[in-house]
């Protein structure tokens, strides 16, 4: 039993060794491209259209949130 177990605990401590030097490995000589600065595009009319509310959506919207939260009422 002593035998079986030392096997697994090696076993399982090259395993974590292993990934870890080949996750450095990978970090180290293939790092991650850094992402595009992202810029913001103004549009005419549809960033207008976008931020305006339509009062009937919203009733609705609260309408479904509410008999979410409360299905018995």
């Amino acid at each position: 039993m002593l035998y079986g177990m030392g096997t697994v605990v090696g076993f399982l401590s090259v395993l974590v060794l292993t990934t870890s030097a080949m996750s450095w490995l990978v970090n180290r000589y293939f790092p991650q491209p850094e992402p595009p600065p992202v810029t913001a595009r103004v549009s005419g009319p549809a960033t207008t259209a976008a931020t305006e509310l339509d009062p009937g959506v919203v009733a609705v919207i609260t309408a479904a949130i509410h008999q979410h939260r409360n299905p018995a009422g």
